[in-house]
């Protein structure tokens, strides 16, 4: 921000301070505004985005402390300064030391040093307000984060629950594919067997039972043999009637896989034949 944009609101009830400070200001190019009481001084910080007030400490009515002390309370982040004489500067310590008074300068000033000063003290309200600025910032991200950390909570609860959903369907399809009264071989693509249930377990084939992870071509062969692998090739339904497999004939449904895993495997279902 340049020193044009700059507001600087004097208070003092003695005039010729006033057109001094004003002729010494107005060379730095600041806004500058007076009042000669503290009411006016407030009407005039709630009228106008004020940087820097400055005010004398021996006024009518109400001292500069006390102006400043209420300047603090609606404008905080305004920079308050406070003319003073030698005998007065007990009673402007203590106001400093409560936050209502930035800096204090004597009576008479150095028009060199209060220029100096002035603009350190914008120096320091620019300060203020990035940091405001930053902590809203913070505020606002953590605000944010909280937010997404919420929703993410959800969206794992939510998740979870879908898994422990599929995982029980999983487990209930295992189970009911298990209890089939008939057989149920799962093949590859490779041709190996990937999954048995119960009645396919329990088939025997040269007094040895089926195993996941044999080939297929280890217990079926010649024509039976040839279809399975014709499923495999052409994603085709094939049914293979009265098929003599171990001690007893199955009419034998191949049937590809569908949907994401169509092309992986076959699964072959062995029925009685009548």
């Amino acid at each position: 921000m340049s020193d044009s944009q700059y507001t600087i609101l004097c208070v003092d009830d003695e005039e010729n301070i006033l057109h001094s400070l004003k002729r010494l200001l107005r060379k730095e190019g600041y806004r500058f505004l007076t009042a000669t009481t503290g009411p006016e001084g407030l009407k005039a910080l709630r009228e106008n985005e004020v940087h820097i007030v400055m005010t004398d400490q021996r006024m009518p009515g109400m001292s500069g402390t006390e102006f400043l002390a209420k300047a603090k309370e609606e404008f905080p982040d305004t920079i308050r300064i406070i003319l003073t004489g030698y005998t007065e500067v007990d009673s402007i310590t203590a106001s400093i030391n409560k936050g209502h008074i930035y800096k204090f300068f004597l009576k008479p000033w150095d028009d060199q040093n209060l220029r100096l000063e002035l603009k350190q003290a914008l120096e320091q309200y620019e300060l203020i307000k990035a940091n405001k600025r930053l902590n809203e910032e913070i505020i606002q991200k953590n605000a944010a984060l909280k937010e997404i950390n919420e929703n993410l909570e959800i969206l794992v609860q939510d998740r979870t629950k879908d898994l422990e959903v599929q995982n029980q369907a999983l487990e209930l399809s295992r189970v009911i594919l298990d209890d089939l009264p008939f057989p149920i071989i799962g093949v590859s693509h490779e041709g190996m067997i990937v999954m048995l249930n119960k009645q396919a377990m329990e088939l025997m084939y040269n007094k040895m039972g089926l195993e996941v992870g044999k080939r297929i071509s280890n217990y079926f062969l010649g024509e039976t043999l040839e279809q399975v692998i014709h499923t495999l090739e052409t994603n085709t339904i094939h049914i293979l009637e009265k098929v003599s497999f171990t001690e007893h004939v199955f009419d034998i449904f191949c049937t590809p896989l569908s949907g994401r895993f169509k092309g992986k495997g076959i699964v072959l279902t062995l029925r009685p034949s009548n």
